[in-house]
């Protein structure tokens, strides 16, 4: 059994689903064709059982039997003449199972315990129908009833007596046979019929399916993300459905693909400036030891600053790139409420030590969010780099939280050209003003994935008077969820 069930599913789905119509078929096919045997057997018994109470007899013919009473104690089971209308199997049976053939009668009949019960209980009311067997071997159908009580020559009461009538059975059973060859005929072709119309149905219910199976063998034997799978707009099955859900997947991959191709490029583009300056800087030293003409004490301090100011900035490009890497899920295994307020106050200690000849004025409110907090504070630590970054020495900074959740941070730097503000966030993006100075372009691009995974958005605008506002908006509440701990406190 379990073979089968093996063989079975391994099966293509359209021959599984063609076996399974037939196999439904066939079931419903051979119930309807039992039950309309057995009904139509029934009919011609119940034919033959009429015809048979019919024959047996009235009033006229219990007198004769009667009258030839007195001749039971010399009838054999050779025809004997008693009186009594012929039948194809005629004759009277006693209460004991002595059987009188009624003259030209075609021969006896088997008499049963079951006859001599019915002529016993002596209830002229009472007919009994069974399937039987004559003398002779021939199957008949046979009905028994009650007549009467006999005498003896002496006046004594005799034994009952009862009258047991057949008729062969070979037409009804001839009947029966041919039905059950038409049904079976009819059957076979009706499961026939339907295995191939499930067949057909399968096929035309699976195309879309092939068409999709073909899709993606495609897609995974040569990566071409482009192809697409037409689908009908007011379509709602479950194809439709699997088609859109496989469209939108090879949209987002190859999505993820570009997006990879580009930092890929974008990365190895920027990597490629400091990787040449430390190159020419190392080997410029190693150039020295070798030739024995020692650098400067100056100058070789001043490469050797260079170096570790390239590995530095290599180092946080690594880091940046690590940041921008991680995936979602990574992310939401590490969501949870946080103390907006706490992390802007973590982010402003780091923020004064890279800046400490700034004035930065703070005013916050409670407010909490849910997000990754240490995602949340380098991207608050980003902006507020930002404005330490582009502030004039001796400058001021103006970080504010509003009891709404609203964090802005304001310099009173250069500001931002208006043509530049549509790409402050792009990776690796970096004004042409800024090229100087040290970083990775990826800084600001951190700050709106981190916001935007945490519900929120970011935006960077001109501030009245002069220098650079970022605004930060994230959902959350004054007080944190009574069942969850914040992180921070």
């Amino acid at each position: 059994m379990n073979r089968v069930l093996h063989r079975f599913r391994t099966l293509p789905i359209r021959a599984r689903l063609s076996l399974l119509v037939a196999a439904a078929v066939a079931f419903a096919v051979a119930a309807v064709s039992v039950t309309c045997w057995f009904i139509v057997q029934g009919k011609l018994y119940e034919q033959l059982d009429n015809d048979l109470q019919r024959g047996s007899g009235g009033p006229q013919q219990i007198k004769q039997i009667n009258q030839a009473q007195s001749a039971l104690d010399n009838c054999s089971k050779t025809p004997q003449s008693t009186g009594f209308s012929r039948g194809d199997y005629t004759q009277v049976v006693t209460e004991n199972g002595k059987v009188c053939v009624v003259d030209d009668s075609a021969g006896a009949i088997k008499v049963t315990q079951a006859d001599k019960n019915v002529i016993e209980k002596a209830d002229p009311t009472r007919v009994y129908f069974r399937n039987g067997t004559a003398e002779d071997g021939t199957e008949v159908r046979v009905m028994t009833r009650y007549l009467s009580p006999t005498t003896t020559s002496t006046g004594e009461a005799g034994p009952a007596i009862g009258i047991a009538i057949a008729v062969p059975l070979k037409g009804t059973q001839s009947t029966l046979n041919d039905l059950a060859l038409i049904l079976l005929l009819v059957s076979g072709i009706g499961v026939l019929g339907a295995g191939a119309a499930g067949l057909a149905v399968a096929r035309a219910g699976l195309r879309p399916v092939d068409k999709l199976t073909e899709a993606v063998e495609h897609v995974a034997r040569t990566e071409d993300l482009s192809v697409r799978i037409p689908v009908e707009e007011d379509s709602e099955d479950e194809v439709a459905r699997l088609s859109r859900s496989f469209n939108s997947m090879t949209s987002s991959l190859a999505s993820s693909r570009e997006l990879q191709q580009q930092l890929i490029a974008d990365a190895g583009h920027e990597l490629r400036t400091p990787l040449t300056s430390l190159r020419t800087n190392i080997e410029l030293l190693t150039r020295s030891e070798e030739t024995g003409r020692p650098i400067p004490e100056a100058d070789r301090k001043a490469l050797l600053a260079s170096v570790k100011a390239q590995m530095t900035e290599l180092a946080a490009l690594i880091g940046d790139l690590q940041e921008l890497s991680r995936s979602e899920g990574q992310r939401g295994e590490r969501v949870q409420v946080v103390s907006l307020e706490d992390t802007v106050e973590s982010a402003l200690r780091r923020a004064r030590l890279r800046g400490p000849e700034l004035s930065i004025d703070v005013d916050l409110q409670p407010w909490y969010v849910r997000a990754e907090p240490a995602a949340l504070e380098r991207a608050v630590v980003n902006i507020l780099d930002n404005a330490v970054k582009f502030s004039p020495e001796g400058g001021s900074i103006e970080v504010r939280l509003a009891s709404d959740g609203t964090l802005t941070v304001r310099d009173h730097g250069p500001g931002i050209p208006e043509d530049e503000l549509p790409h402050v966030f792009d990776r690796f993006w970096r004004s042409p003003s800024a090229r100087a100075l040290p970083g990775s372009g990826l800084g600001l691009s951190i700050v709106a994935r981190t916001v935007e995974q945490a519900g929120g958005q970011v935006t960077l605008g001109h501030a009245p008077g002069g220098g650079t506002i970022a605004t930060v908006q994230m959902p959350g509440a004054p007080t944190p969820p009574p069942e969850n701990p914040v992180a921070g406190q």
